[in-house]
Order: structure tokens, then C-alpha cells, then sequence
């Protein structure tokens, strides 16, 4: 089944130093676009990380510091990847809870401006996950009766990914071919930020996740505590969690002086 669209899907991959979404960097990221009219694009880049590629995660993708010793960094290809998704929605494997959040890191940190404000995402490790509980090597098997050649390549899990979704869609009678609606099946919880630390809760307002004030108002924590607010920007959170931070801060003050 081809997948019904109203704007630009990207499938995406992300090869990395590591897990930590606040301090790791992209190695390689792999774009699959395919358009309403069925156009399809695929771009692949190595990265620089700029910093020490650990042996475990070499181990896992293959990717050493020597290989990409003479690759552009994220920043200098910023502009190239932002453009190619910024009129899309984006759909990974696990992508909600690691890729999106740290492709927007290295955005940020690039100086280049993201959000998903106007867009939805689409995991389909969720659908997966909710369907029949396997990895992304079992899921290629089960719904595409295939073998997933050459795993923790950035290029072979995104074309995998796409594959997957698809099958999907053939198989599950009750999951609806429309970019939104599959974005909300996929959703774990109401998270403000990617990361989590900022959620809604049950009446749609902005709470905290974490530490001391978890449960609690963020509009109520920045009323009672400004210092709360300094300590969360300074500290190692991610970028993306600041800025998120940092706007509801800004409809308080625009909302008490309006």
C-alpha cells in the first residue's frame, strides 16, 4: 500500500556517538522524501562528530573516527539537511524518542531554528511495538518477509523503515493511511519537549516530569521560583528543553502585560 499524503514525508536514521540525546552527535543520517505525487528523493551524509567516536559505538555501526576524519561537520551540512525536511513530516524507527530528539539538538546547535510545530512524526517502532512487540530486523522479516542486510547502516534502516510502514498499513486493517492520525497512534505521551521533561497533563497544561516540582505547573514553578528557570538553562538539559522552556516563559510575561 502506498502511503496517502497531503505534504512530504522524511524517513530518517541516525548513526551516532552514543545515546545521551544532550551530548552524543550524528556519525551519518540517511533522508528518504517521498512526496504526495509519489516522488521519492534519498540523500545520505558521514559526519563529523567532532568529537571521539567510542569503540562500543564503532562496534554497532561500523563507523570509526578515521572514516570520518575528512567528512563536513553537522554544522556545515545544516543547511542542506534543514532544507530537505523542513516542509515535511518526519517518520523513523524509535525516532520520537531518540532521532527527532537529537537531530533537533544538532540543529539548534548549528543555529538553525526546529521545531514540530506544524508538522507530525510517525514511529514506526511504536506501531511495531504495539502490533507485535519485535526489533527492527524482526519487523523487516515479519511484514516483509525479507532479511535486513547490512542492520545499523543509516541507508538500509531508513529504505527499512519505509518498507516496514508501508507492509504495515497492508496488514493492519485498523490503521489509517493519513500522515496526523498515524502520528497520534505512534504517540507514547503528551510531551511538550522531546526529551520529556516537560509534558500536559490530563487538562492540557504544561507540567513538569522530573526532580522536586515533578507534577507541578510550569507557569506555577516559574511564578514561585524564577531561579528554576536559570538553573534548567544552565545546566545540561537539552537545548530543545530550553527552548521550549524559554517560550512558556515568554506567554507568561506576554500574558501578564496584555
Amino acid at each position: 500500500m502506498e502511503l496517502k499524503l497531503n505534504r512530504p514525508i522524511c524517513f530518517f536514521d541516525l548513526e551516532t556517538t552514543g545515546i545521551d540525546v544532550a551530548k552524543d552527535r550524528i556519525v551519518e543520517i540517511s533522508i528518504f522524501k517521498v512526496y504526495p505525487n509519489g516522488n521519492k528523493e534519498s540523500k545520505t551524509w558521514l559526519v563529523n562528530p567532532t568529537i571521539p567516536i567510542p569503540p562500543t559505538a564503532t562496534a554497532v555501526h561500523g563507523i570509526s573516527d578515521e572514516k570520518v576524519a575528512n567528512e563536513p561537520t553537522f554544522k556545515e551540512l545544516a543547511g542542506q539537511i534543514h532544507a530537505m525536511i523542513k516542509d515535511a513530516d518526519l517518520a523513523g524507527f524509535n525516532s520520537d524518542r531518540f532521532d527527532i530528539p537529537l537531530l533537533a539538538e544538532e540543529l539548534l546547535r548549528a543555529d538553525v531554528d526546529f521545531d514540530m510545530k506544524n508538522r507530525v512524526s510517525v514511529d514506526v517502532q511504536t506501531i511495531f511495538h504495539k502490533k507485535e512487540e519485535r526489533t527492527l530486523s524482526a519487523a523487516y522479516k515479519f511484514y516483509c518477509n525479507g532479511i535486513l542486510d547490512n542492520a545499523h547502516s543509516a541507508e538500509a534502516d531508513t529504505m527499512a523503515t519505509y518498507e516496514i510502514l508501508k507492509a504495515q498499513l497492508d496488514r493492519y486493517d485498523d490503521l489509517e493511511n493519513d500522515m496526523k492520525a498515524l502520528s497520534e497512534f505512534t504517540t507514547r505521551k503528551k510531551s511538550v519537549d522531546f526529551a520529556g521533561f516537560i509534558a500536559l497533563n490530563a487538562e492540557g497544561k504544561e507540567i513538569f516530569t522530573f526532580g522536586k516540582h515533578k507534577g507541578a505547573l510550569v507557569d506555577d514553578v516559574l511564578e514561585k521560583e524564577p531561579g528554576y528557570f536559570g538553573w534548567i538553562q544552565n545546566a545540561e538539559f537539552p537545548l530543545y528543553t530550553k527552548k521550549v522552556l524559554t517560550g512558556i516563559k515568554l506567554r507568561k510575561l506576554n500574558n501578564k502585560f496584555n
